[in-house]
């Protein structure tokens, strides 16, 4: 009698049908698991559909990153407080690290300033802390951008010079001061 009403609650061959279901259930939230992140990162920026869309030029977007929509004003007030009295480094060539000290230390590279406070600095901060780079536990937090391994990264054909400062930027990116690091000089354009 166990048999036969087995037989009818799965039919035949039910218990073969329960497992490939559950096989494809297993599959499609795996999927669906290794799939979310990405969404989440285009759902953070939308306007990267529209610039591909458009055929906007890798030049065109500028910054080192396209910055989602969450973050602009952040980067905005960066620009206002950063951009006034130097060229405004992109996040990406310093440590987060680098960034922490930089917005806690009134004493900058041998200046007096007055620092961020919230709200301003926080959207300044999370702006900063998601598009710089970690900095390995074992290295020295770098200050100088000359010292950053990420600095370096960014510029592998570049035989960087023992002393740099902020204005060397323009030598080479000629947009710098737009905050716009994908415009190069025609030397680098097509360099190999």
């Amino acid at each position: 009698m166990n048999g036969e009403r087995r037989r009818k609650i799965y039919g035949k061959g039910g218990r073969s049908r329960l497992v490939v279901l559950f096989l494809i259930l297993l599959w499609s939230v795996s999927i669906g698991w290794l799939i979310a992140p990405v969404t989440n990162v285009l759902a953070e920026t939308p306007q990267i559909a529209p610039q591909v869309a458009q055929g906007a030029s890798v030049e065109s977007i500028g910054t080192v990153d396209i910055i989602g929509d969450r973050y602009k004003l952040g980067q905005e007030v960066y620009l206002e407080n950063c951009a006034t009295c130097h060229i405004a480094l992109p996040p990406q060539v310093l440590p987060t690290e680098t960034w922490r000290q930089l917005l806690q230390d009134p004493e900058h590279y041998g200046q007096q300033i007055r620092l961020l406070v919230d709200p301003s600095r926080l959207l300044v901060w999370n702006y900063l802390q998601t598009y710089s780079r970690l900095q390995p536990k074992n290295e020295e937090v770098p200050y100088r951008v000359i010292k950053s391994r990420y600095f370096k990264a960014l510029h592998p054909r570049v035989k960087i010079p023992e002393t740099l400062n902020v204005s060397s930027c323009v030598t080479c990116h000629p947009g710098a001061s737009q905050y716009n690091f994908r415009k190069l000089t025609s030397e680098w354009i097509n360099s190999p």
